[in-house]
Order: C-alpha cells, then structure tokens, then sequence
C-alpha cells in the first residue's frame, strides 16, 4: 500500500514570491484590531474621496440597469464611452486621441498593469520619481523589469529635476513613470518640465507613462499633460475614480499610440475583459454631462483646498514639518520629533494618538508618514489635537 506524499501539492510562482510584504500592513492590521475593540481609531490613510458618487450618475447606472444593460461590453469599453474619453482628452487636456486609440479598463490601475505588460521586457529599466505610488514599482517588477528610483526633495516640494532623470538612463532604459499630481506627495510637475522630460524621451527614444488620475484637484499650480509635448511617446491613464468620487465602480480609461493600445486590449481580453457594463454607463454620464460633473469636482476641490491648508498648517505649527502639496489629497509629515523610523512614528501615533497614517517606508520616503486630508475638517482638528497631546508627553 502506497504511502500519501507529504509533500505540499503546491509551488508559488517566482512572481508571486517576488512580490515585497508591505510594511503597512502590520499597521493597518493592529488598527482593525483596536477598531473592533471599540477604540476609536481615526484613519488618515484612506486614499479615496469622502463624498458620495454625484447623483447624475448614479441615476445614469440606475437607468442602465433597469434598461438591462448587463452584458458582455467590448473588450476595450463600449463605443460611447470610448467616443466620451476622446472628447473628454480633447477638451480638457489638448490631446487628440481618436476612439480606436482609446481603452477602457477595471479601474486606472488595470491600465497601468496592461501597459506595463505591454511594453516591457525583462531586464528593461523604468525611471520612477520617488516617494511614488507603492503600485508602481512592484507592477514594473512583476514584468521582469528593474525599476530605477528617481529621487525628489521635500525642500523643493518633490519636484521633479530634469537633470536627475537624465542622469540615470542608461542603454537599458526604456519607460518613464509619471504621476502628477502625484500620490503621495501632491506634488504637480510644471509645464516646462513637462516639456524637458517630454524631450528627453523624444531623444532617447523612452515611452512616458503618465498617471494623472488626480488631474482635477490641483490647487496652486497649472495641470499639464505631457501628452501635450509628445504624444507618439506618451500612454496616459486616467479614470473616474478620484475626480468623481467613484472609487468603487472601478472604471480606468487609457490614450496613446495605436499599437499600445492594441495590445493592452489583447492582454485585457485574455484577463478580465470587459469593465462593468453598468460602471462604463455611469461613466459615460460623467463624461457626457460635464456642466452638471463640474460642478461637482469644484465643490470637492475647494473642500480639499481648505482641508489641506489646515492641515498642512497644524502639522508645521507641531514641530512636524510638511511640504504644502499643490495637487492631489495627501501630505507627507516629516516625523522626526516622534521618531526617527517612520514606521515606528506610524505605531506611535496609532497607540498613543489613535491616528492610522502610512509610513513612508513603501513610498521610498525614509522619516515621513503619509495623512490624507480626503476627510472632514472636524476630523482633522481632532487629529491635530490627538497628535500635540502625543507630543507634549
């Protein structure tokens, strides 16, 4: 009688494996506990906005449903929809990107992963300003490229040096990420280093990825797409997730060259395929309505303005210093009077503020935590206050 093998049936790949923990996670963990032991923890680590999706579009996905609209889409988003993003690029961005050169996805993080799945091979080198998006990195890992970390400084507000760039191209270099205004610094890259950048991959012959999902909550600065500069070398993604507070309808859209876009579409059919038939309906409202959808984004965008001047004050008024970020909805704390560690400052003002931030530590921002201000200003006086009480002990 044979014995029953005791081996595991099981191997994880090397690309699963490769993937890094992430040093959130134990933070993220012990506040859940403390959560469900009644304590009242606030989150400021939350990347999403507090306000509900406006009713245009919700009454736009209602409509699709009771309509039946609930079947397979075309791989790459319905017509329509694609139609409404390349006006939507027109309009808003100067880019002139025709239908058939645009895609749909599940959400603008599927974008990116197609993309960079389309356009990378192993050993390929992506130039990345860092703090970056923790997605950002480990997506360029998973195709077997090596991201390169760009560095930016908190004393120029993160932004980006052309000559830094340059500096570390090498014959492998094939990709430029960017993300203005960026997660998780604010910071929003000026028109005229757009354009050096834009001319860099032009003489190198780089493709530029541009993420510019937070493109409508800009407060003291001018909103650029580098598409504008080179737009045979730029993909840009977008979405309408931060704009227009529908972060779970997980719809991403995508411009670019036609080949890229192509094959995004190839990838995307053998993995997903479609993005929700009733979220690109919802979207499409979004897009299709723009008097009623402004409105909104400039209600939220003058709500996160006062957000963000009173929290980047309360921070600097404590000893914590902290840029003032131009775009997005997060600031970067720098957390040296609580602690040299950046995730041990996150467990500190856990346990004792029981206020949840993101160390830096995934972000490549050694000593700095991240706090979104996407949260109601009673909220933040109340962080304010728990962290000086932290402090003055």
């Amino acid at each position: 009688m044979s014995r029953p093998s005791t081996s595991s049936p099981f191997r994880l790949s090397g690309r699963a494996l490769s993937l890094k923990p992430s040093a959130t996670v134990a933070v993220t963990s012990r506040a859940l506990e403390l959560r469900r032991a009644g304590v009242d923890v606030i989150s400021m680590s939350v990347g999403e906005p507090d306000f509900d999706t406006p009713p245009h579009i919700k009454a736009a996905a209602i409509r699709a449903i009771e309509a039946g609209k609930t079947n397979y889409t075309p791989v790459n988003g319905l017509p329509e929809l694609r139609e409404a993003v390349s006006a939507k690029f027109a309009r808003e961005n100067g880019l002139h990107y025709a239908p058939e050169a645009v895609t749909v996805t599940s959400g603008g993080k599927q974008a990116l992963f197609n993309a960079f799945f389309a356009l990378l091979n192993p050993g390929d080198e992506v130039l990345i300003p860092a703090p970056y998006w923790v997605s950002y990195p480990e997506m360029v890992a998973l195709t077997g490229a090596v991201p390169v970390p760009v560095p930016t400084t908190p004393e120029s507000g993160f932004q980006l040096d052309p000559g830094e760039l340059e500096a570390r191209i090498t014959p492998r270099t094939r990709m430029v990420v960017l993300n203005s205004p960026g997660n998780p610094t604010g910071a929003v890259f000026p028109p005229e280093v757009l354009e050096a950048v834009a001319a860099l991959a032009q003489r190198h012959g780089l493709m530029i990825v541009t993420d510019e999902i937070y493109e409508h909550l800009v407060y003291d600065a001018e909103q650029v797409s580098i598409g504008r500069y080179a737009p045979d070398h730029t993909l840009t993604v977008n979405g309408a997730s931060k704009a227009y507070a529908m972060t779970g309808w997980r719809i991403g859209y995508a411009g670019g060259p036609r080949e890229v876009i192509a094959a995004m579409n190839a990838l995307q059919s053998q993995s997903t395929s479609n993005a929700s038939s009733v979220s690109q309906y919802a979207a499409l409202a979004a897009l299709t309505q723009p008097a009623e959808t402004a409105r909104f984004t400039e209600q939220a965008r003058r709500a996160y303005r006062e957000r963000r001047d009173h929290i980047v004050a309360g921070l600097n008024a404590l000893g914590l210093p902290t840029p003032t970020p131009q775009g997005a909805f997060y600031v970067m704390a720098d957390t040296g009077r609580l602690h040299p560690d950046e995730l041990e400052a996150a467990r500190l003002l856990l346990e004792q503020a029981r206020v949840a931030v993101v160390p830096g530590t995934d972000f490549a921002a050694p000593g700095r935590v991240r706090l979104s201000y996407a949260t109601s200003l009673e909220s933040i006086g109340e962080v304010l206050r728990r962290i000086a009480g932290v402090l003055e002990h």
